[in-house]
């Protein structure tokens, strides 16, 4: 069973003991959004980049990046088969439909005013949306907020059940991270239920700060310190050129663009730097050799990093193209750090814990909702569930994203050194990196060095405070993962091969059947004959080995099988139930 089936289970059976309409379709929303793309909502302060991030992750100039009705809404950008349609949802009434205005960008106006609009949801035919739901949310003026509705409001639209599972906060123009932007980050992250398992902050327009040559120096060291300053509220900050990033992906330059860039990159450097120095006059001025309207143009989409990017490239290779050019920009635009596995791709690659860590945060705020008399006991056994997850249980694993908001939210203290290593635990699923050893470190060598981190961690249990506490509790699953860590992996089992071979290529069993028996007769490890990475913990080989040992059990009881077939069938449920009860 998977963290995800396990929640829906759950769902399910609350939902059909609720006599609430209103509770049960709460639950039955949750479980929705398990089965459905992982959302991440993007929000900042206003006029910090963060439509032009939307726009660039799209790769359409679809979002309104100035002021108007629709910088003030949230914007879901979701797939659908019917490219481009705009549906409004009101916060009283029936659904609007609209379209994209003929340039593909969102209608200015949407037939009733912002406060009025509880979301816009855009439909798009992208691949990248089969698999995330792009959230723009409004700007926020001020993050400083004590409220958790108003604070939901402001990044998902809701104060109910939050909807988005990870959030690309942008932050604009930062000549250093200060105690006030610090301060403010982490109540927005606080009072959102956001941590460093799904926080990825954006260090945006770093064209803008710094030697406008070169300011990546000045970003990469300004991004160092902030990460080192809010590691446990974001998983990593990155700085991006977010308009470089948008003109490329977007394709919004045209050969005119190209053929003005050729133009300034024939002028003097000395003189062409100059004109630079001062984008108003640059833009105006009527001693270049470009037309005053194209100059607009290329400042709009490239600024002045951009236009030097470009024209050092025309200067390198007169010949180049419109693509060329774009794959330059991208370059120098430093999304891929944005997109890859630092960033949006970590989010992807950790979709379903995410999703069922949101999922679980939702379901902790339904059980404490007042309710009838006769839905309390299932409200009740909720919460219960929630809270409560044993060892070896999907869920479980979760707990480790509850240890790391509890140290984001200052309820438990921790030293550098415990700090590192409990952000190891929640990033990554490898054991040995998890355990900062290096990837493909045998199971033994795993299982010791979770022995010594364990050994820290109950020494920082005796200062956790009371039992049942949220430091303790928290220390606890910190434990109770590291101990799942430490145990020993089973032995493999002995096949006997004159049993399994006959039967490898039967039609008279399931296909995944046979890949199951072959792993198991020519897997040296318990691990490899269960089909787990080969220093997979042992908690996870005794999990695949109990979930083979009841499909191999269900076969028996299904239809007739040859007994060539059955005797096989047997010997390996018996070798799963011995490696799945292992010690």
């Amino acid at each position: 069973m998977t963290a995800t089936s396990e929640l829906a289970a759950l769902c399910a059976t609350t939902g059909a003991r609720l006599t609430e309409p209103s509770l049960a379709d709460r639950v039955r929303a949750v479980a929705r959004q398990l089965d459905a793309p992982l959302e991440i909502a993007v929000a900042g302060v206003v006029s910090s980049g963060k439509s032009t991030m939307v726009n660039a992750l799209l790769g359409i100039r679809i979002a309104a990046v100035d002021a108007g009705e629709c910088t003030r809404i949230v914007t879901r950008y979701g797939y659908s088969a019917d490219h481009g349609s705009v549906e409004v949802q009101p916060r009283r009434g029936r659904v609007r439909a609209l379209r994209l205005d003929d340039d593909g960008r969102l209608p200015r106006e949407l037939g009733l005013p912002a406060e009025e609009i509880r979301a816009v949801r855009v439909g798009l035919d992208l691949p990248l949306l089969r698999n995330l739901t792009i959230v723009d949310t409004p700007g926020i003026d001020t993050v400083a907020v004590d409220n958790e509705a108003a604070a939901r409001r402001m990044v998902f639209g809701t104060d109910g059940a939050g909807r988005a599972q990870a959030l690309v906060y942008v932050l604009r123009q930062l000549r250093r991270f200060d105690s006030d932007t610090l301060a403010e980050f982490r109540a927005l992250s606080a009072t959102c239920g956001l941590s460093g398992a799904n926080t990825l902050v954006v260090l945006s327009q770093i064209d803008r700060r710094g030697d406008a040559g070169d300011p990546w120096p000045v970003a990469r060291r300004l991004a160092a310190n902030a990460q080192d300053r809010i590691r446990l509220s974001a998983y990593d900050v990155v700085p991006v050129v977010g308009l470089l990033a948008e003109t490329a992906l977007t394709r919004a330059l045209s050969g005119g663009d190209l053929a003005a860039l050729g133009e300034l990159a024939r002028l003097d450097p000395l003189d062409l730097d100059d004109a630079l120095l001062d984008l108003t006059t640059f833009r105006d001025t009527a001693d270049l050799p470009v037309t005053v309207e194209a100059r607009h143009r290329l400042v709009d989409r490239l600024h002045r990093y951009g236009l030097l990017v470009a024209v050092r490239l025309l200067r390198a290779r007169p010949t180049a193209g419109l693509d060329d050019l774009y794959r330059e920009l991208l370059a120098h635009s430093g999304f891929g750090a944005m997109t890859g596995d630092a960033g949006i791709g970590h989010f992807l690659h950790h979709a379903e814990h995410l999703k069922c860590f949101a999922a679980l945060a939702d379901l902790r705020r339904i059980s404490r909702l007042p309710c009838t008399a006769a839905d309390r006991p299932a409200l009740d056994t909720l919460a219960t569930a929630v809270d409560t997850h044993h060892p070896g249980s999907p869920l479980h694993q979760l707990r480790i994203f509850a240890a790391v908001d509890a140290a984001a939210r200052g309820s438990l203290p921790l030293d550098d050194d415990l700090t590192t290593a409990l952000l190891r635990l929640a990033r990554h699923d490898d054991p040995a990196r998890r355990l900062g050893l290096d990837p493909g470190t045998a199971p033994a060598g795993i299982a010791a060095a979770a022995r010594a981190a364990a050994a820290c961690w109950r020494t920082r249990m005796s200062l956790a405070g009371p039992v049942g506490g949220t430091a303790h509790r928290a220390v606890q699953d910190v434990l109770a993962l590291l101990e799942e860590l430490a145990r020993e992996a089973p032995s493999p089992v002995a096949v006997d091969p004159a049993t399994v071979e006959p039967v490898l290529d039967s039609p008279a069993l399931p296909a995944e059947h046979r890949k199951a028996l072959a792993d198991l007769l020519a897997g040296a490890t318990a691990a490899a004959q269960v089909g787990a990475a080969a220093n997979a913990p042992a908690a996870e080989v005794t999990r695949r080995a109990g979930a083979l040992a009841a499909r191999f059990r269900a076969l028996l009881h299904g239809r007739p099988l040859p007994t060539a077939e059955r005797r096989a069938v047997t010997v390996a449920r018996d070798a799963y139930e011995t490696i799945g009860t292992a010690p």
